[in-house]
Formats: C-alpha cells, structure tokens, sequence
C-alpha cells in the first residue's frame, strides 16, 4: 500500500512537469502582450517595451522558462504582473471561497444523488427511473451559465430567497457564509447529480440482478438493507470512479460559477489573469488545479480497497 502511494506520487512529478511546459508555451505563443496590457493604449512603444524588460518578457523563450522552473523548484510562483503581488500570497486570499464552492458543490450532489440512482434503480421501469433520466439528460444538456442566471432570476430576483452575487468569508459568520455560497452550490451541482445519479442507477441495477440479492431476499432481510448494505456496497467502485471523474469536470464549472455570482475564487482570478495576460498567475492556479486532480484521483483509488477489500495494491 505505502509503495503504491509513493509511487503514484512520484508519478504526479513528469505530469505536473508535462501541464507546466504546455502551459508555459501555449501563454507565451498566444496573440496578446502583457506590456501592452499594463502599459494602457496611450503608452508609446519605448514605454511598451521597458515594461517588457522589467517583466524578463524581451529574454527568449527557453531562457524564461529556466527563470521560471528555477524559481519554481524552490517553492515560488514568481509575482503577478497585474496585482503587483506574490502569486502565493494571491492564492492564499482566493484559495477559500473555491475550496469552500467545491466541497459543498460535492456533498449536495453526492448526498442527492446516490439515493436518487439506488431509488431509480429499484423501481427500475416506473415513473420515477424515467423521470430521473429525463432529469440527467436535462442536467448534461443544460450550460451552467444557463442554468446560474435562470436560478438567480427565479430565487434571487423573484422569491428573494438568495442573494444574486457576492460572497462572505466563514469569518464573518456561518449563516452568511452559507447564505452566500447555496445558491452557487446548487448550480454547480446539477450536472453532478446528473451524472452520478445515472452511474449509480446502473450500477446498483446490475448489482439487484445478482445471485447474492436473491440470496439476501430470500432470507428475508429488509428491502433497505439489501438496497444499502448489499447492492450499494457492491456497486460502490464504479460510484467513487464518477465521483473522481467528476471533480475533473468542477474544475471548469467552478471558473464559470464563480464569474457568474462574482465569487472572489480561484476560477475568477484565472478569468482575470487570462485576459490580463498575466502569465506568473495562470500557470500557478493551473499547476495547482492540476495538482490538486492527481491528488483526487489517487484517494479514488485507495477508495476502492475500502469498498472491495479483493483489491490489493
């Protein structure tokens, strides 16, 4: 176990390595010119070009790379060009309402919607399994962008439930804080109950056909713990696989959730420091997202030896 968590560990090196070279070039080879940008549209081309040479962007590609990957090796992101900041200390101010939108964004849709799939498929054929699947067609169709300004029309502008934007630090209170991050949530987590519900359906379906249900069935134990201690349990690998796959897929979500209901995140930093040209900030938030998804998908993993202990690494 130990010499597989090192190991995929180690592993996480030549990725993060592979995201930060393609990262680094695509900015770099991509019309637009940060000296510019900072520079305004009255800035002459002498004025351009100093801040070129401040920000190291008149050296040569394979040069600002090596400043950049030196000062990586040694912990540091280099300073954002736009904010006139450490790109750590940056992340640090933007690292909670993300972390915050994506964990509740998680807990909704998997408390949702594992019930909402093991129901499906215990009904299998009735109103409720075809309802759930018009639902999770609806869920992957619907653009969330969509889906935000429909909620903030209706809950927000109509019933006043919530409020339409912003966001309030867990410092300044719970309630607030939960006030202002529901709604986002709820958005967000759509397209997951969507997804994971659909799994887990056929999941737990394929599981309610094998001969150990009958078994159980047979010697009278209740539905409830058929459906949850034999059915569910047996179909949680392929449920935890989704839910990793998901967090993949919140990634992008989250840049779009966080610009919509303007949450001072990590996706809406990423929105602002790509059309600012901000380089140091970009390649930061990207490696940390990418770090962040290995991480995700190795506790997936180790996941599974809890669910079926047949697995052995």
């Amino acid at each position: 176990m130990y010499t597989f968590i090192a190991r995929r560990l180690l592993s996480t090196i030549p990725v993060l390595l592979v995201v930060a070279v393609l990262i680094f070039l695509m900015l770099r080879l991509t019309p637009g010119d940060p000296a510019a940008i900072l520079a305004g549209d009255a800035a002459s081309s002498e004025q351009i070009a100093e801040i070129r040479k401040s920000l190291g962007l008149d050296r040569s590609i394979p040069v600002q790379f090596g400043i950049w990957a030196g000062n990586l090796l040694q912990g540091e992101f280099g300073r954002s060009y736009f904010y006139k900041m450490e790109v750590t200390q940056l992340i640090a101010q933007r690292i909670e309402p993300t972390l915050a939108l994506a964990t509740l964004t998680i807990l909704i849709a998997v408390v949702v919607s594992v019930p909402l799939g093991v129901i499906a498929a215990w009904r299998f054929g009735g109103w409720f399994d075809r309802a759930l699947m018009g639902f999770s067609v609806l869920g992957f169709s619907l653009p969330v962008f969509v889906l935000a300004y429909l909620l903030i029309w209706l809950v927000s502008l109509k019933l006043g439930w919530f409020p339409v934007q912003g966001y309030k630090r867990l410092a300044e209170g719970f309630w607030p804080f939960l006030h202002h991050l529901v709604l986002p949530a709820i958005t967000l987590s759509v397209i997951y109950i969507a997804l994971i519900a659909r799994v887990t359906r056929a999941s737990v379906l394929e599981a309610l056909g094998e001969d150990y249900i009958r078994t159980a069935r047979a010697k009278g134990l209740p539905e409830a713990r058929v459906l949850v201690r034999h059915a569910l349990a047996n179909a949680a690998v392929p449920i935890a696989t989704v839910i990793g796959i998901g967090i993949a897929l919140l990634i992008g979500g989250v840049v779009v959730t966080e610009s919509v209901y303007a949450i001072p995140g990590l996706g809406r930093l990423t929105v602002d420091a790509v059309l600012a040209r901000d380089f140091p900030t970009v390649q930061a938030v990207i490696l940390l997202f990418s770090f962040a998804y290995v991480v995700v998908n190795l506790l997936v993993d180790l996941s599974y030896v809890v669910f079926d202990p047949r697995i052995r690494y």
